[in-house]
């Protein structure tokens, strides 16, 4: 008895000590990466009205210059400041995310309620066709489908939207049976409630925080599905700034060993995707409680 009190007894205080250090490391992600989206949202809704330049404006004289006082990012190749066009970029960038996002978590959350409250055949059909269009490559389904279009924004967020929507829709059907056997629904169903109304009052609101985190998990996936097609020229047109066409038009400049026109861009599109996969995580620990324990052993 002794000797089990003498080892338990410095090894209590040193494992909270561990989980101290662990919770304020937390903390303090979890603040850097909030800090990091208000700055992303502030950017975007503010220096395009605050800042009264033109960022289309071409200075030949001034083109490819390095990072300065003048131009903290630098010039593209044509004298462009590349500070103004990265935010730019950033601002159609986001909103095409955060549309394309909203769209597929609507498109997937209808599909994938519609699927866990049928059951049967409806849903193994719902769900034999999800696991038919997951095995096709979302930049292959996305190319073939903005490729019907003229490049613009909304050709983009609909590819983006008609190509990510299974997650969602797979998230949602597996929430939606679980909470079929859960008393409360027997319980309604009991008392002579339709189908209909068991799935507007009692599944869809049980549902709905998983798909709010889909949904903000799908925005810097989207961004990045943006950037991809636009890069390859499928997606945006070339005089719109965004991320992707900053990164494509600034290829001849990285073999040239101009590093910042392309260095920048990137940065822009890499901090928003981690720092909203750190809030996202911290959602998702939040609504899964039992999925954090589990990670804190």
């Amino acid at each position: 008895m002794t000797l089990e009190a003498d080892t338990a007894g410095p090894a209590a205080p040193e494992w909270r000590a561990h989980d101290a250090v662990r919770r304020s490391t937390h903390v303090l992600r979890l603040r850097v990466c909030a800090a990091l989206v208000a700055v992303t949202v502030l950017a975007v809704l503010l220096v395009p009205p605050l800042v009264q330049l033109d960022q289309q404006a071409v200075d030949l004289a001034a083109k490819l210059r390095p990072p300065s006082w003048a131009h903290p990012f630098g010039t593209d190749d044509v004298g462009r400041d590349l500070l103004l066009r990265c935010v730019y970029g950033l601002r159609v960038s986001l909103l095409v995310g955060v549309v394309a996002a909203l769209t597929a978590t609507v498109i997937g959350t209808a599909v994938g309620a519609a699927a866990g409250a049928l059951g049967g055949w409806a849903d193994r059909l719902v769900m034999r066709l999800v696991d038919t269009l997951s095995s096709v490559p979302h930049l292959l389904l996305g190319i073939f489908i903005v490729a019907m279009f003229r490049p613009g924004v909304w050709p983009v967020v609909i590819s983006v939207a008609l190509t990510h929507w299974l997650s969602t829709a797979r998230i949602v059907r597996a929430e939606v049976l679980s909470l079929r056997s859960r008393p409360f629904v027997d319980a309604a169903v009991s008392g002579g409630a339709s189908r209909w109304r068991v799935t507007v009052r009692h599944l869809l609101p049980g549902v709905l925080p998983q798909a709010g985190l889909a949904a903000v998990l799908m925005v810097p996936h989207a961004m990045w599905h943006e950037s991809a097609l636009s890069f390859l020229g499928l997606g945006l047109p070339t005089h719109t700034a965004s991320l992707g066409t900053l990164i494509q038009s600034a290829r001849g400049s990285l073999l040239a060993g101009q590093w910042w026109p392309t260095l920048f861009p990137g940065l822009f599109l890499i901090i928003p995707t981690l720092a909203v996969a750190g809030l996202a995580g911290a959602w998702r620990e939040r609504i899964n409680p039992r999925r954090r324990s589990e990670l804190m052993l």
